[in-house]
């Protein structure tokens, strides 16, 4: 175990997430309170990486095993066109350092790489808009300051990149630490199932804009929460005597006969079935399955294995479906294994304790070669900001969203009685994790230009897709 780890085994308990104890109200929120005198909320604020700290570099080859090698290549080139990129494909660097950071050792379900593009808006079974997290690659039980951190630190990674002055840079982060600190109190006077049942959708959207100037950017992105599989049926398709997707070499491709992969699909998929309904399961008895592609998606997920599988039903009505590599949580190492030994189930669980609303197709499933994967919809009404198109206020505003959307699920998970006592209504945590981002920030920055120089050296390859 190397000091980091035992910093980290050090400082984090291991409480059962959603249990809470019998104490009454004010007895938790006074628990919070006391935390302070332990973990001093301005704490928050220091970032100073251990002299032990591991090479950047290094933890990203770690992370790169077991991956599609051909692929790797690519992955790095995806983080080298910003900073910003950078972060998000660098989820194992920042959960290394978080795990040297104070926490309270309250425990939610963790969102593990929690930015600001991890957030979006989807469909729901009812065919209504909601706005929530979207991304639980990484989700595992662990402290909720993480989840934070990491969010606050995209916020100024992000405001830098549309060149937003630090001013409000700032002012963004510390916008979404407020927001968080405001709806966990709000929260913690709620019933457990008025908790569980709330849900931030497109009317509470719109009214959450009206405040922002310039809020054209949001109103824009409410308007397009409109995209099916259905729609996306041109796009990724041909027509060649029946359906089939199309190929769009490397990030779209059919794999060939003798793949173990592409052997291994209609067994993958019959074993994901299983792990659905019994009336969902009658749902997909209406479709075919009609062809798959290997697909290459997000950034820090460039090289694992991922198939898009077009279904149809007999009047050629679409159904896309994304199986996904699940591998084991950055944060394990930091924060303990999970209780699921299918790394996709762990997902697929983690997805819906923390959203107010999932997919109806969340499932998971094993590969003969021992690879896990989990399964959705790959467009259902899906779409995330543009953080190109933001202007100063639109980013304090998305980020204010972001921060609310956070507090939902960690109330979900946690006991945000306690985390709201030790909050409490002064900006003392707000201007900590503030001051932290800014300095994570510039921790990304240097980390990002150590890939920047391992690539000019040599040591390692990236490689643009055309």
């Amino acid at each position: 175990m190397d000091e980091t780890q035992k910093y980290a085994s050090s400082q984090t308990r291991k409480p059962e997430i959603g249990s809470v104890t019998e104490r009454s109200l004010s007895d938790r929120y006074a628990a919070g309170k006391a935390l302070r005198e332990r973990i001093p909320r301005s704490s928050h604020s220091k970032w100073s990486p251990l002299t032990s700290r591991l090479d950047p570099i290094t933890l990203l080859e770690t992370s790169n095993q077991e991956r599609v090698p051909k692929l790797v290549p690519i992955r790095y080139s995806r983080m080298l066109k910003s900073p910003f990129t950078f972060l998000r494909g660098a989820a194992i660097i920042m959960a290394t350092d978080l795990a040297t950071t104070p926490t309270t050792d309250i425990r939610v379900q963790a969102c593990g790489d929690c930015h600001l593009l991890n957030f979006g808006g989807y469909g729901t079974p009812e065919r209504n808009i909601v706005f929530d997290v979207n991304d639980f690659d990484e989700t595992l039980s662990a402290p909720w300051e993480w989840d934070l951190k990491r969010l606050a630190t995209s916020v100024v990674i992000a405001g830098r990149h549309i060149k937003v002055s630090a001013k409000n840079c700032e002012s963004a982060a510390r916008a979404a630490v407020r927001s968080y600190q405001e709806h966990i109190a709000q929260y913690a006077q709620m019933s457990a199932l008025e908790v569980w049942y709330s849900r931030i959708d497109a009317e509470v959207l719109r009214d959450f804009t009206r405040h922002i100037p310039h809020r054209q950017g949001i109103d824009r992105y409410v308007e397009k929460l409109t995209l099916t599989s259905a729609q996306g049926l041109p796009k990724f398709t041909e027509v060649h005597g029946q359906w089939r997707i199309a190929d769009k070499p490397p990030l779209m491709y059919h794999l060939p006969p003798d793949d173990l992969l592409e052997k291994e699909v209609e067994s993958v998929y019959q074993q994901y079935r299983q792990t659905l309904r019994d009336d969902l399961q009658v749902l997909l008895n209406r479709f075919r399955l009609v062809d798959i592609a290997f697909k290459v998606v997000g950034v820090g997920s460039v090289g694992t294995r991922c198939v898009v599988a077009l279904l149809m039903t007999d009047d050629n009505k679409p159904l896309f479906l994304q199986m996904k590599e699940a591998r084991a949580s950055v944060l394990e190492p930091y924060a303990g294994k999970s209780i699921y030994h299918n790394q996709g189930q762990r997902i697929v669980s983690g997805q819906r304790l923390m959203q107010a609303t999932s997919d109806i197709f969340l499932g998971w499933t094993r590969s003969e070669s021992g690879h896990d994967f989990y399964v959705r919809q790959l467009r259902d009404m899906k779409i995330a900001v543009d953080i190109e198109d933001l202007s100063a206020s639109e980013l304090i505003g998305y980020s204010e969203l972001c921060g609310w959307a956070l507090a939902r699920s960690h109330a979900r998970s946690g006991d945000s009685v306690t985390i709201a006592g030790y909050l409490g209504k002064s900006d003392v945590f707000e201007q900590a994790i503030a001051d932290f981002a800014s300095a994570y920030a510039n921790q990304n920055e240097s980390d990002y230009q150590a890939l920047v120089a391992a690539v000019k050296s040599g040591r390692i390859k990236a490689v643009e897709e055309k």
